[in-house]
């Protein structure tokens, strides 16, 4: 698929300039909007769903957020998807649990006239009409170079990846891969899949560690594994002697990171997405067209220990928070 890169100036703009968009709709004529998330506790969506909240008051559009509570249960987004096909809603925001188990819903959806707006994770449907998130390949591209910024001579590394039905963990694995593989220095990557939970994440990064306990370099590929990978080193005494990479943020790993545990964070812009999610469903039910294989590309950043404290890492460490 085509990508299109939005800059971080233009994703300012967007949240900080008024008078940019039409606001004449009354209320009576408010478009309902649902937005199901992969999950309801984790920092990474609370700042989507604070971005959605944000274009709700610009367009004044109904937004109601439903999801699980964990980013294994595909089923209870698909009732969620349910529940908006019932309510009538106009459109829906949503990220998939699952590339193929949630394809059937959101066919559903689409067959009853609801516009689908994706972020972040994709779904296995050819009636999505926008589709916006990181571009996970070019993501996990970044993550490797965040694992190679070392001096040492031999690295091994160890993936703590999440479901292996959500496209966007797969999709940075294979990005990671790529540059891992193209450098002498790697001689094994060893991968383990976990649910996406700090303390899953965790007790697989000690199994890995255990099995292999050559590794010098662990990488967790979202929010929860990012957490659950830095508890290990930590907990292993570990702490400074083992390159810890991150992907996305929370307070927690951002102590980690200031106390030497994690080395870097590959920060995503979930406030952008949320934001831009609403603004586009609300464009497409206003009539305008938007090319569903184009991905619009929010802003991924490398934020290394080195360089937390600038003002631009300080921007995409707590990002609209």
């Amino acid at each position: 698929m085509k990508r299109i890169k939005i800059g971080l100036a233009l994703l300012a703009a967007l949240f900080f300039l008024n008078g940019c968009a039409p606001r004449n709709a009354s209320i009576a004529s408010q478009r309902k909007i649902y937005f199901v998330v992969k999950s309801v506790d984790t920092q990474f969506w609370r700042s989507a769903i604070g971005g959605a909240n944000a274009a709700k008051a610009e367009y004044n559009v109904e937004l109601t957020v439903v999801g699980p509570e964990t980013e294994e249960d595909y089923a209870q987004q698909n009732a969620c998807i349910e529940q908006a096909i019932a309510e009538r809603a106009d459109a829906i925001i949503f990220s998939a649990i699952s590339y193929t188990d949630n394809a059937d819903a959101i066919q559903a959806a689409a067959e009853a006239g609801i516009k689908i707006v994706i972020i972040d994770s994709d779904v296995d449907s050819r009636r999505v009409h926008a589709r916006i998130g990181t571009d996970n390949i070019q993501a996990g591209r970044m993550t490797g170079m965040a694992v190679l910024d070392t001096d040492e001579d031999a690295l091994c590394v160890g993936i703590v990846n999440f479901d292996l039905s959500s496209r966007n963990g797969q999709e940075r694995e294979q990005g990671l891969r790529q540059v891992l593989e193209q450098d002498g220095r790697v001689s094994q990557i060893y991968t383990i899949n976990v649910a996406a939970t700090p303390e899953d994440a965790q007790a697989g990064s000690m199994t890995l560690l255990a099995r292999h306990p050559e590794i010098n370099v662990l990488v967790g590929l979202n929010e929860p594994l990012a957490v659950g990978v830095g508890r290990a080193a930590n907990a292993l005494g570990r702490s400074g002697r083992m390159r810890v990479i991150g992907f996305d943020t929370n307070v927690e790993c951002v102590d980690m990171m200031r106390g030497g545990t994690i080395s870097a964070l590959i920060t995503q812009n979930p406030y952008a997405m949320g934001y831009l999610g609403v603004e586009y469903a609300w464009k497409l039910l206003e009539g305008e067209t938007v090319d569903p294989n184009t991905w619009l590309d929010t802003a991924t950043t490398i934020v290394s220990r080195e360089n937390m404290f600038t003002p631009e890492s300080q921007r995409a460490l707590f990002s609209f928070d």
